[in-house]
């Protein structure tokens, strides 16, 4: 059908011309959508500022040979004014789509769509630190992309854990004996964060000391970062929780 109807989250826009905007979204059915959304850029525009980063909308496009359509818009979640007013969850959310910007089309699943949405209606409601809510975020995007991280038992050989290694090219937390020289230890705390990140276990997230928060966050975005295969631009403006207090 040359007309089709999607729930989507939009991760970046370009301008075009002088009023159209090049879209890209992702959506609930149809996976990854760039669209051109023609006169947004006008104060008279209907659906301009639905279609803004980190805004959901119900919307309705016309399939083209290149790009396709946006012909109508309707908002589903306006997340963007709260966010922005916010550096730390500005900058989260910028890391999170940036990522979901990142996957390949058979990786944009109705699942990744789900998880970035509530993601950033987390980030906009503000009660948990805009650092873990990202954190959260990339766990499992990762975990649903296929490279769940191994945070108990080793990723090498299964050996039972906790482990107190963590090596991002082996998968993961990994024992004394596979862990390779100059290997990443990590504190037990730091591996009880993580483990409750991925769990989204907020309670334990929430209280847990700013050290253990900074080293899990280091970790995160290393295994993130190589598992994509290329760096996410957005993370080296994120704060960690000690460096906002600091």
């Amino acid at each position: 059908m040359p007309t089709y109807r999607d729930e989507v989250v939009v991760l970046r826009t370009h301008k075009l011309g002088e009023a159209d905007r090049i879209v890209t979204m992702l959506s609930r059915r149809h996976g990854k959508v760039r669209a051109v959304a023609k006169g947004v850029r006008r104060t008279s525009s209907r659906f301009g500022a639905r279609l803004e980063p980190f805004m959901v909308a119900d919307v309705q496009l016309y399939q083209g040979r290149t790009l396709d359509i946006v012909q109508q818009a309707e908002s589903l979640g306006a997340y963007g004014a709260p966010i922005a007013a916010d550096y730390d969850r500005y900058t989260s959310a910028h890391a999170m789509v940036e990522t979901a910007d990142r996957l390949n089309e058979a990786e944009a699943t109705p699942q990744q769509y789900l998880l970035l949405v509530g993601g950033l209606r987390t980030l906009s409601q503000g009660g948990h630190a805009p650092r873990s809510v990202l954190d959260s975020y990339l766990l499992r995007a990762m975990a649903l992309s296929g490279w769940a991280p191994a945070l108990t038992d080793c990723a090498r050989c299964g050996a039972p854990g906790p482990h107190e290694w963590f090596v991002a090219q082996l998968g993961g937390a990994v024992c004394s004996a596979c862990a390779p020289a100059g290997s990443a230890r990590v504190h037990p705390e730091t591996g009880s964060l993580l483990r409750a990140l991925i769990a989204g276990e907020w309670d334990a997230v929430d209280t847990a000391h700013d050290a253990a928060s900074a080293a899990a966050s280091g970790l995160v975005a290393a295994y993130t970062q190589y598992h994509l295969e290329r760096g996410i631009r957005s993370l080296s403006h994120v704060h960690n929780r000690s460096e906002r207090r600091a």
